[in-house]
C-alpha cells in the first residue's frame, strides 16, 4: 500500500485517514479510514464492508486469474486471488453473512476490443463469480461503459463514492 503523499503533486496532501490502493493491490482497514483506488479503466475496484465492525477492504483487480497472463509480479491483481484474500482478512473478526460487496470499473477502454468479451467484461464476470463462491452479496455496482473511474470506500458508513470526469460523482 502507498499513501497519498507517495504519489506526489500539490493536490496529494497527506491524510492519515486515506489509504491509497494502487493498481494490483489490496488493503483492509477500519473506521475512520477511507480506502481509495484511482484509474479504474478495464480494472475493477472491489469493496467488502462489515457494517457492525466498521471494517472493510478494497482491491484493484487487473485481470480475472493468473492463467490469463504470463507476467510476473503482484498476485493480488487477480480476482481469483485478491477477493478471497480480502474476505479472509476481514473474516478474522467478522462473519461472512455480515459482509457486503460493491464494485466499479470494468470499462471497455480500447476500441479494438470489439467482438470477443473485453478485459473489463471478463474482470467483472470473474469478480461476480468470486463473490458468489464466497456467498458475499453484491449490493451495488457501477460497471461498464468506456470511461475511467476513481472509487473510495468510507469505512464509517460503508458509502462508496465513484468519481469520473465524464459522469461526475455517484454514490453506491
Amino acid at each position: 500500500m502507498i499513501g497519498a503523499a507517495d504519489i506526489g503533486g500539490h493536490w496529494a496532501q497527506p491524510d492519515e485517514n486515506t489509504v491509497l490502493v494502487a493498481t494490483g493491490e489490496i488493503a483492509v482497514a477500519e473506521r475512520p479510514k477511507i480506502l481509495v483506488t484511482p484509474a479504474l479503466g478495464s480494472c475493477v475496484g472491489v469493496t467488502l464492508w462489515d457494517a457492525f465492525a466498521h471494517r472493510g477492504g478494497m482491491g484493484h483487480i487487473m485481470l480475472p486469474s493468473p492463467t490469463n497472463t504470463h507476467m510476473e509480479g503482484l498476485v493480488d491483481r487477480f480476482a481469483t486471488v485478491a477477493i478471497p484474500k480480502i474476505a479472509e482478512e476481514l473474516l478474522s473478526g467478522s462473519r461472512t453473512r455480515r459482509l457486503v460487496a460493491k464494485i466499479a470499473g470494468g470499462s471497455v477502454m480500447f476500441g479494438g476490443e470489439s467482438g470477443a468479451m473485453s478485459v473489463g467484461e471478463r474482470n467483472v464476470l470473474e469478480v461476480k463469480r468470486q463473490l458468489a463462491l464466497l456467498r458475499i452479496p453484491l449490493v451495488a455496482e457501477d460497471t461498464g461503459g468506456a470511461h475511467a473511474r476513481t472509487m473510495e470506500l468510507h469505512l464509517d458508513t460503508g458509502l462508496v463514492v465513484v468519481r469520473s470526469y465524464r459522469y461526475g460523482i455517484k454514490d453506491l
